[in-house]
């Protein structure tokens, strides 16, 4: 297998298959609701859960990946994956399913961190852009492959519940066995006979920040991420229910394709945007995510096709920029000892973004209506995008970085 596959062509797949696990289950949420009962805020809460796990991930476990070599946190977390995926299939009611998706979300932040600094130390054109346009491609695509998958096998396979999870888990066993076969050259995984003993000092909280003239931009490059990720989560939470009253056709199918062509669209936004200026991506990118809340707000009262085709165009090209910039600001300003650590709080500030924003709008549509939700969340979300997009235009741009 060794001689098939380059060992970073299989942590981009090992990634890929990660995320893919993560994002599956929105284009079930519907059917979750009419199977078991529940209220719009039960299935936010059941979205949420997954980022908790991935926000404690972060938080507690960012450092593992420095102590122990990010080939040996990546299969620790694609086998944790692979669990929780399972009892996903299995999950009998809410809470069960929000366990499942709790250990899923502390898996996916060690495969995240721990494949992204692996494609990064890999990534032998020492070309820090293009691995930071990798990964967050490699993010996207798997994003995106889930809630196709998910939705397709929703729609015409029986017992939806259950056969949908059947792909993902495939495709991680395959994922698992190859991590076992690859080597890496010495110098690039830590030696275990030389390393210190795991101590309580490893787990705890590893929030990092960069050196003083670059924290404004590093600051600018976590809000990118709090925006796309906090854009991503009304579609992945929320999209099923929304889209029924903005086009005509509806299921599992229409759902999980929705959400899968904004990452699609997203990965190549993200290759094509990889020569631009980082300054300029990021602009273009927060005023992408305004426009499409603007959209989402006026098409709540249109309910035309051709506007939430829009919409969703102009989501894709907003997430796509606005990872993109991120990663690249996290790049920068980074140097190979606090990588990890910087790569994890923008992490974290993005799934804060995914946790609260949701929540309140599940909270709210609860309370006032899907319709008085929606208005709600994109309008506050529209003003943040907008005055960070501001922002962007007066930052000085960043040098680019020789490690």
């Amino acid at each position: 297998m060794q001689s098939r596959l380059s060992p970073y062509a299989w942590v981009c797949f090992s990634m890929c298959v990660g995320v893919m696990g993560t994002a599956l289950a929105s284009p079930l949420y519907p059917l979750y609701q009419q199977a078991w009962g529940l209220q719009p805020s039960h299935i936010t809460q059941i979205f949420v859960t997954y980022m908790l796990g991935a926000l404690i991930s972060l938080l507690f476990l960012g450092r593992l990946t420095n102590r122990f070599g990010f080939l040996k946190v990546l299969r620790i977390g694609l086998i944790i994956m692979t669990v929780g995926v399972i009892g996903s299939a299995m999950a009998w009611n809410a809470i069960s399913l929000g366990v499942c998706r709790f250990i899923i979300g502390l898996a996916s932040g060690l495969i995240t961190t721990s494949a992204s600094v692996g494609m990064t130390q890999l990534n032998n054109k020492g070309d820090l852009q293009r691995a930071a346009a990798t990964t967050s491609l490699t993010i996207a695509f798997g994003f995106g492959l889930g809630p196709v998958v998910g939705g397709l096998m929703a729609q015409w396979v029986p017992h939806p519940l259950l056969t949908s999870y059947l792909p993902p888990i495939a495709l991680s066993f395959l994922g698992i066995y190859a991590l076992f076969q690859i080597k890496l050259p010495a110098t690039s995984e830590p030696s275990s006979s030389d390393a210190p003993r795991l101590s309580f000092k490893d787990v705890l909280p590893s929030i990092s920040q960069p050196r003083k003239p670059f924290l404004y931009h590093y600051a600018l490059g976590c809000m990118a991420a709090f925006s796309a990720f906090g854009m991503f989560s009304l579609f992945a939470a929320m999209a099923p229910s929304f889209m029924a009253r903005m086009v005509p056709w509806h299921g599992p199918a229409i759902s999980g394709l929705s959400i899968g062509v904004i990452l699609f669209l997203s990965a190549g936004i993200q290759l094509i945007a990889r020569p631009y200026a980082t300054k300029s991506v990021a602009v273009v990118g927060f005023f992408a995510l305004t426009a499409t809340n603007a959209l989402l707000i006026f098409n709540s009262f249109a309910a035309s096709t051709a506007l939430f085709v829009l919409c969703v165009m102009s989501m894709a090209c907003g997430h796509a920029l606005c990872n993109l910039a991120g990663m690249s600001i996290v790049n920068k300003v980074s140097k190979p000892a606090n990588r990890t650590g910087l790569l994890s709080t923008y992490l974290v500030v993005g799934y804060v973004g995914t946790i609260i924003p949701i929540l309140g709008m599940g909270w709210l549509s609860d309370h006032i209506g899907l319709t008085g939700a929606l208005i709600g969340f994109c309008t506050c979300l529209g003003l943040l995008t907008t005055s960070l997009g501001l922002l962007c235009l007066r930052a000085r741009v960043l040098p680019i970085p020789r490690n």
